[in-house]
């Protein structure tokens, strides 16, 4: 199997036996899917492509084996980085061999000075595609993974985040704006509501301490268990799922609404992929009058995909930088 990846191909062309590795925060690439060792991985659409295969997988908040050795895929937050660092040393032995490898332009070289800050030596061993493969040997370090969540207070609610989610330790203006719409809606308690991309939780949150029935998805499994600490830390609950927009979600089930301020970025790359599959099956979601609210950056191309599954629009705010739409299933 070709690698599909720039990280991938100046992995393929190693000289080494990665068989029974652990593969951290790996991108989709055919190469690893099709080859040799185990997945950890916080992104849940990567873990079903393995699942699916059969291979062994685990998310970041799951106990993991011992394997013969791991490489980190440098992420596009180097705290997220540090974090996937902190946990390997903590719960694999000392002494297995680590390789992190990334993209220069996502900010590889910056795990150097990561990895001396812990007290592991590094070498670099081998660089091409505009990619550097640095390794070294886990040791023990005296930071705890757990220190690098973060509560803070927005919208009169206790949030908890974590590197790597969307927003991390702050009330992005778009979610501001959108709050300030759900605030003007008709009364939320008892309303089935769904929150997809649920990032740290502040939407859920704020829905469940008005008594609706919350269920919130994210593809990010750092985001699920955000928006779980948030839920506990303001005393409501909710149905939290780590899902690729509706894909783990039981086809029969319905909601009275959908809320979202749904990602455009992939890593360093626009994607509306995502966005699109949230318009799209948003109206199968929904039930008879139920409505999508959503907030998005004016600039981004979201009225043609509303019209198309809805048949029509409104845009219930619009500050010039982001826009509140809404569509109702008739």
């Amino acid at each position: 199997m070709t690698a599909e990846t720039p990280v991938c191909q100046l992995l393929a062309r190693q000289d080494h036996d990665y068989r029974d590795w652990l593969w951290v925060a790996p991108p989709r690439d055919a190469w690893l899917e099709g080859g040799s060792g185990q997945l950890l991985s916080g992104d849940h659409g990567v873990l079903a492509a393995w699942q699916a295969r059969g291979r062994l997988s685990y998310g970041p908040f799951e106990a993991w084996g011992e394997p013969p050795g791991a490489v980190l895929f440098w992420p596009k937050s180097h705290a997220l980085g540090e974090w996937w660092l902190l946990a390997l040393c903590r719960q694999l032995p000392t002494g297995t061999p680590l390789q992190v490898v990334g993209e220069n332009s996502g900010g590889v070289k910056r795990a150097l000075k990561v990895l001396a800050a812990l007290g592991l030596g590094c070498r670099k061993r081998d660089s091409a595609r505009r990619c550097t493969l640095f390794e070294t040997r886990l040791g023990p370090v005296a930071l705890d993974p757990e220190l690098a969540w973060q509560r803070f207070e927005a919208a009169g609610l206790t949030l908890v985040s974590h590197p790597g989610v969307f927003g991390h330790g702050k009330l992005d203006d778009g979610t501001r704006l959108l709050l300030e719409v759900l605030e003007q809606q008709p009364a939320w308690a008892g309303r089935r509501v769904l929150d997809v991309g649920c990032g740290d939780g502040v939407l859920s949150a704020w829905l469940a301490t008005r008594g609706a029935q919350v269920s919130a998805l994210d593809i990010n499994a750092f985001a699920v268990e955000a928006t779980r600490r948030t839920l506990a830390a303001n005393a409501v609950t909710g149905e939290v799922i780590g899902s690729d927009v509706y894909a783990a979600l039981p086809a029969e089930v319905r909601f009275d609404a959908i809320v979202s301020n749904p990602p455009f970025h992939q890593e360093r790359d626009i994607d509306y992929g995502p966005t699109a599959r949230l318009i799209d099956e948003a109206p199968a979601r929904l039930t008879s009058g139920g409505s999508l609210i959503l907030v998005a950056n004016a600039f981004l191309p979201y009225p043609d995909l509303l019209e198309r599954a809805f048949g029509g629009f409104e845009v219930l705010a619009d500050d010039r930088r982001f826009r509140v739409y809404r569509a109702i299933k008739r």
